[in-house]
């Protein structure tokens, strides 16, 4: 054995010491924080919320990241943030990080941001344009499609065909981008069946961005989906929201004067969409059942009638914007979309609001929130920010202050998990369920 001195200590004697005792304690530290989670995971008594440790302990925090966000499909963005070849946007999950690029040929690629050199971190910017893709610590050079093409200074028999960027695997579906951190991931199918049989007249992927605000939420990413898988809150949170949708209302506060004004809008809707291949999706009071943790089902899409005088998610209901995709009447409702664990979408006739999340640590939250609307839309003379913005900039916002008053609240040593509204929280019981399938897997 070769062993070098350095500061007195023997090189190849610490190699064997670290690989006989630390790997063993780690195999045996793994073992350990896996049983932690079942047994955290099996304390949840059905019907009630969750126990504090979902929410302030980092070894709950980890198993969510590897189970959850490294083996399904995440929304990453819309395909119109990338209209041409070299056009990215970045996205980091936890400690991996994606770089989204248009292809030479059109195609969307998602690239692993990680040089095949030494590891280095390829791109630093949120978004912008390649012509190609250099590593900027020893100019590793790389095509849109992640084939390494130059490497200087590196001996010439190297090849280079094995030493391209690793890719993430990529769906687009009604100009959503969805990534993949799995080696093999679910099915896709289904989603995409649904997504675009719903949304595909939406005209997302013949849109562009209107307005991007980011958002940093004190909270852990449950608490956000949590809040909005109910809304229990909304009469007296939301005054904004309440006037345009019928969710709000549940089997156990609906009247027959509510009850006639949503099977009223139910009718209208029918009758005028059916002529522009329009379906009404959710025809009942309350929210659309989502998740189901019992067929582990992590998309949802539908069509909603919107309030009698609401043509649209804004502050007074009225078109603000012109019309998106195909429609040729403003009178559409509004299309949704919802994929586990990080999207929903509101659009109406005029515009779309995406709301994308990613985990930061155990405590913290990215939210992202995107206003789109037509491509050919000029902003100034077609539409106005000051317009489209404030439904849904009031809505969010008024939820973050939420969900960060939850955080604090569950973390403290006197939180006991409490029973679920079964009238009105049964989205949020979906919701837990399905996490813990995830974690038992």
């Amino acid at each position: 054995m070769l062993r070098g001195d350095y500061l007195g200590i023997e090189v190849g004697v610490s190699i064997e010491f670290w690989g006989a005792s630390n790997l063993g304690r780690m195999s045996m530290s793994t073992e350990t924080n896996n049983q932690f989670v079942a047994d955290v995971v099996a304390s949840r008594k059905q019907g009630y919320s969750l126990p504090g440790a979902f929410y302030s302990d980092e070894r709950i925090y980890r198993a969510e990241i590897e189970r959850i966000w490294r083996k399904g499909w995440l929304f990453a963005g819309h395909s119109c943030e990338v209209p041409n070849p070299g056009d990215y946007f970045t996205l980091n999950v936890d400690g991996d990080s994606l770089i989204v690029v248009r292809g030479d040929e059109g195609e969307i690629n998602a690239l692993w941001n990680v040089c095949r050199h030494r590891g280095t971190e390829l791109c630093d910017e949120g978004a912008g344009r390649f012509g190609r893709i250099v590593c900027p610590y020893h100019q590793w050079t790389y095509g849109r499609d992640g084939a390494l093409l130059s490497c200087r200074g590196m001996q010439e028999e190297l090849d280079k065909s094995r030493l391209g960027l690793m890719s993430a695997h990529v769906r687009v579906t009604a100009g959503l981008v969805f990534v993949s951190l799995a080696q093999e991931p679910p099915s896709f199918e289904e989603a995409d069946k649904l997504i675009c049989a719903v949304g595909q007249s939406q005209g997302l992927e013949r849109a562009k961005v209107a307005k991007t605000v980011d958002y940093e939420v004190a909270a852990n990413w449950k608490l956000v989906w949590e809040n909005n898988r109910e809304c229990y809150h909304c009469n007296v949170n939301h005054p904004q929201y309440t006037k345009a949708n019928f969710d709000h209302f549940n089997t156990d506060d609906i009247n027959p004067s509510v009850e006639a004004k949503i099977n009223a809008a139910v009718a209208r809707s029918e009758e005028k969409w059916s002529a522009a291949g329009l379906a009404v999706s959710h025809r009942q009071s309350g929210m659309a059942l989502f998740p189901d943790a019992q067929r582990n089902c992590w998309f949802s899409a539908n069509r909603t009638p919107l309030a009698e005088g609401f043509l649209s998610e804004t502050i007074d209901g009225k078109q603000v914007a012109p019309l998106m995709g195909d429609y040729t009447d403003p009178d559409v409702g509004t299309f949704r979309v919802r994929t586990m664990p990080n999207l929903w979408n509101h659009s109406s006739c005029d515009h779309g609001v995406s709301t994308r999340l990613l985990p930061a640590g155990l405590k913290r939250t990215l939210v992202r929130v995107t206003w789109l609307v037509d491509s050919e839309a000029v902003e100034g003379k077609d539409y106005r920010l000051e317009d489209i913005m404030p439904f849904w900039q009031l809505t969010s916002e008024q939820d973050w202050a939420l969900c960060e008053r939850a955080q604090r609240g569950v973390e403290s040593s006197r939180y006991v998990p409490g029973p679920l509204s079964t009238h009105k929280e049964y989205n949020v019981d979906g919701f837990l369920r399905w996490c813990l399938f995830q974690l038992s897997e």
